[in-house]
């Protein structure tokens, strides 16, 4: 094998990776995109609600693995789909308990809107979830093993004999999966009356209640759905990755960042900015050391920013 065979099998590698983990750092940046863009939120627990739904993902694969399922591949993909109800009713519970004293029309009687006491209360939810999970979880590290994730499908040789690349068959199915969930949430925004009603109270509240919209309860459904896609990506990842309780550290920036580079309010683009995001970390490996993958995604995160403000799908603003 020639030393241009060894660096193009490093890319294509390091490109497939690259597809595999943005698809997943896609759908955790569209359950973000439900409630920064809908309710204008900026949820600091967003991470820590994840890590939650990785835990409970957890808890359904030891007793679905120890009672009916033992030993097969699905156990942790059904599990993270049970997940997702659960999550779903504690993203309802928090908006409707906890969240919704500080959105709203609540919100808009608050100094600056209600965006320091939502920056407060989503900071203090946050450190109450990392800090109860480290007291109830522990600090070990847990995954949820699978025998697909130590295996992997051959893809070529692409050049002669030599150039191959092998796509993990764990981040396949959960990239496919990713997949598949954003284009079902991307159908319903799009055609169904529960996303008319969403679209409405973001793009304006005051006329959506006007025409008879609850606009208060289409928060808390944008709030419920955004914790659960989130939950629904951890679970995936917990299929390939380790965790702990303050994984959500690890990628609330991310998630974060991903909005913003697909532009604030677009689903499609925050899809699309978690892809690039998990193309950037995965092709700097190539020529950076790990340590500074994070490092290489604000550097062009950043670039981005600077070039096109309004993110790569977002819309130019026409006020002055």
């Amino acid at each position: 094998m020639t030393g241009l065979q060894i660096q193009l099998e490093a890319f294509l590698q390091a490109l497939t990776a690259g597809i595999l983990v943005g698809g997943l750092y896609g759908l955790m940046c569209v359950g973000l995109a439900m409630i920064f863009g809908i309710m204008r939120v900026i949820n600091f627990a967003q991470g820590d609600f994840m890590m939650l739904g990785m835990y409970v993902t957890y808890y359904f694969f030891i007793l679905l693995g120890a009672h009916w399922l033992a030993g097969a591949a699905l156990v942790p993909y059904v599990s993270v789909l049970l997940a997702v109800p659960v999550m779903y009713a504690v993203g309802y519970l928090a908006h409707r308990l906890l969240i919704s004293r500080v959105t709203g029309r609540r919100g808009a009687t608050l100094d600056g809107d209600g965006h320091y006491a939502q920056l407060v209360l989503t900071l203090g939810i946050a450190l109450i979830l990392q800090n109860g999970g480290m007291m109830v979880f522990g600090p070990q590290l847990v995954s949820l093993r699978t025998p697909l994730s130590s295996s992997a499908w051959e893809i070529g040789p692409l050049w002669g004999d030599y150039v191959s690349v092998f796509a993990n068959k764990g981040r396949a199915v959960a990239a496919l999966i990713s997949v598949a969930a954003i284009v079902a949430l991307g159908v319903v925004i799009a055609r169904s009356r529960l996303g008319k009603a969403l679209r409405a109270s973001a793009d304006n509240p005051v006329a959506a209640s006007y025409m008879g919209i609850d606009v208060n309860r289409s928060y808390r459904i944008a709030f419920a759905l955004g914790t659960s896609v989130t939950a629904l990506a951890g679970g995936l990842l917990a299929t390939n990755f380790p965790f702990h309780p303050f994984v959500g550290l690890e990628y609330v920036i991310i998630m974060y960042a991903g909005v913003v580079l697909g532009g604030i309010g677009s689903i499609l683009g925050a899809f699309w900015g978690g892809m690039v995001i998990g193309l950037v970390q995965q092709l700097s490996s190539l020529v950076l050391p790990m340590q500074l993958q994070n490092a290489a995604i604000f550097v062009f995160f950043l670039l981005i920013v600077m070039l096109r403000p309004q993110g790569l799908f977002g819309r130019v603003s026409e006020r002055t």
